[in-house]
């Protein structure tokens, strides 16, 4: 069989599969090596400034010809640039797909659309959907807690994606804890329409992340994650789930005081390529020239890295999953007729 729902007519791709905008760990690499692979490959601009944004897109444009995506936090707390100066860098490069996470997209939809791009929304929750969709979204990502990174629901993704799937009548992908081809074929079956996946695209040869971080997510299992809002430095108050790590257990260790008492507060732990000072409890992602203590950073990771135990190419990832999702849907096919 073939593995396709509308969201691939929405989106122009082969394959219902989307590589999440998992941070500085995006790059043009990874986001093309999905792209012609038949899934969305996606940017994360956010933490870019507009000129960077526009060569992130043009040099992705270089190595695919796919339709690609690029993803805006609307949250100020987490941005030095503004929302506007990224949506103006995006357009003017022609780009396909515009999510935005963290905040309404509705300001910005009418906009997105006359320049010909698709939007996309993550949502919580289905009265968030429902919000979305009447807004003009054409698209609804409903995250589950499970997921790494920055989180935007308490909900897991079993209980959230139905009720999404209920609440609207646009596409919904699904994200949080789908790793492989079950998961796949689960969320479709939850009602959703495609996947989002960050964590199992960290494990590859292409993502922008310290080869320390990448061990990490392919050795770890599903219970050496954690949902906290620790690593608060340059995003305050937002949740998010890391590996455990002696960050964690040091606070833990001290009966968890607040933020401004924490073991370490200001401990200098690792060094960007520019001599930026990355502390303790800063939310900076360890990209490949970080150098320092990398384990005593925030390792963004999902409860899906209990099913990510190795380094593949990006595109083999998509093959596969793709493969593994119509291989399980034919199998329970083939039971529930027996």
């Amino acid at each position: 069989m073939t593995l396709r729902t509308p969201l691939c007519d929405v989106l122009g791709i082969e394959y219902p599969i989307v590589q999440a905008p998992i941070g500085s760990a995006t790059c043009p690499a990874l986001a093309a090596a999905v792209a012609n692979a038949g899934g969305l490959g996606t940017l994360a601009v956010t933490w870019r400034d507009g000129a960077d944004a526009r060569s992130a897109i043009r040099e992705t444009r270089e190595l695919t010809d796919a339709p690609i995506g690029v993803n805006v936090v609307l949250d100020e707390r987490a941005k030095s640039v503004a929302t506007e100066t990224h949506i103006d860098a995006c357009l003017a490069e022609d780009i396909d797909v515009v999510s935005f996470s963290f905040g309404e997209a509705a300001p910005h939809v009418d906009r997105v659309h006359d320049a010909g791009a698709v939007v996309i929304e993550t949502v919580g929750s289905a009265a968030e959907a429902r919000e979305a969709a009447e807004a003009g979204v054409d698209v609804v990502v409903a995250q589950g807690w499970e997921a790494g990174g920055h989180i935007q629901s308490e909900v897991a993704t079993m209980a959230l994606v139905p009720r999404v799937a209920d609440a609207v009548s646009v596409p919904v992908i699904a994200a949080g804890g789908i790793a492989d081809g079950r998961g796949i074929a689960a969320a479709l079956a939850l009602g959703a329409d495609g996947v989002w996946l960050g964590t199992r695209f960290l494990a590859t040869r292409e993502a922008n992340v310290h080869d320390t971080y990448r061990e990490r997510v392919a050795e770890i299992d599903e219970t050496d994650t954690q949902y906290t809002d620790l690593f608060d430095k340059g995003w305050p108050g937002m949740a998010h789930r890391v590996v455990r790590n002696g960050t964690i257990e040091r606070w833990e260790d001290a009966d968890r005081p607040a933020s401004g008492r924490r073991p370490g507060e200001t401990d200098v732990v690792a060094e960007g390529e520019g001599g930026e000072q990355i502390e303790r409890y800063d939310e900076a992602l360890a990209t490949p020239d970080v150098t320092g203590d990398i384990e005593a950073m925030a390792l963004f990771t999902g409860q899906s890295a209990g099913l990510t135990d190795m380094t593949r190419p990006a595109g083999d990832i998509v093959a596969e999953l793709a493969t593994e999702a119509s291989t399980r849907i034919e199998k329970l096919a083939e039971r529930l007729d027996t």
